[in-house]
Order: C-alpha cells, then sequence, then structure tokens
C-alpha cells in the first residue's frame, strides 16, 4: 500500500492530491476523501483563529501507525493523510484524509477510522482564539474518544 503523509502549514488542494493518490495505487475501485475544515464557532462566540502545534517526526510517526493499524484491517490500495498546522482561520480546510481500495465499503470504513484516530491518538495541540480575545487550549471530546472506541468492538 502507498501511504502519503504530510504535516504542514501550507494549504492542500484536494484535486491534485487526488490525482496523486490514483496515479500511486493499482485496481482501485473506490477513493473516499474527507476534509475537515475550521468551523467558525463551537461556542457562541465565533471564534477568531485556530492554532496548531505539534511534535515534528513524532506525529508523522504516530499518523504512520494509525495508517498502517487501517491497512491491516482493510485492503487498501492507497493512503493520503495530510494535517495542517500553525495559525488557522475559520473556513480553512485542516485535514486530508483519502483512502483508495478495490470496494467502496474498505474505503469508507478506513477513512472514518483514520479520522476517529487522527483526532484521539495523532499529538497535536490545538488553540482557540475567540473574536472576544479569549484563547483557550481545546481538550480531547468525550465525543471523540467514544467514536474512536467503537473500533475495538469485536
Amino acid at each position: 500500500m502507498q501511504a502519503v503523509i504530510r504535516v504542514q502549514t501550507a494549504d492542500f488542494n484536494l484535486q491534485q492530491e487526488y490525482q496523486a493518490l490514483l496515479a500511486s495505487g493499482g485496481n482501485i475501485g473506490a477513493v473516499v476523501s474527507f476534509t475537515g475544515l475550521v468551523r467558525d464557532r463551537d461556542t457562541d462566540t465565533p471564534l477568531s483563529h485556530l492554532y496548531l502545534e505539534h511534535f515534528p517526526e513524532v506525529t508523522e510517526a504516530e499518523i504512520a501507525r494509525i495508517v498502517q493499524t487501517a491497512a491491516g484491517r482493510w485492503p487498501l490500495s492507497a493512503c493520503t493523510v495530510i494535517h495542517r498546522v500553525g495559525r488557522l482561520a475559520a473556513d480553512e480546510q485542516i485535514v486530508l484524509v483519502l483512502t483508495a481500495s478495490e470496494h467502496r465499503q474498505a474505503a469508507f470504513e478506513a477513512a472514518e477510522y483514520l479520522m476517529d484516530y487522527l483526532k484521539t491518538e495523532a499529538p497535536f495541540w490545538k488553540q482557540e482564539a475567540f473574536s472576544d480575545g479569549r484563547e483557550q487550549w481545546v481538550a480531547a471530546k468525550q465525543s471523540d474518544c467514544a467514536a474512536a472506541a467503537q473500533w475495538e468492538q469485536p
């Protein structure tokens, strides 16, 4: 399986990443894409921006481990995971997951698995800055942990 993993400050182009994924894999019958955006609000106060930090190399290694686990569960032909860091404004792209497989169910399930584990296992630290000047670090959400835990069921 061909895997591309990048943590970067620059934005990504979905169409270019999709074409690169197709070029890297063989016998692809389905590609599932997920693009995460920075929401403009999670509370009553609009978000000014989000700031993400990570441990270079450690974060990429953890994402690679998550991708390898997914590839062990589903027959993936190729996979791309791009996560942005730094200062991101509302509505900007923050994460891209592309999964390719011979069949759609594997591609869908692997994409969902990857997102659930990126939210709970990948070492990113997020700080929200609001329009009123407040800032706060974002704690892990129980709903994200519950979503990831569903994959542990036999």
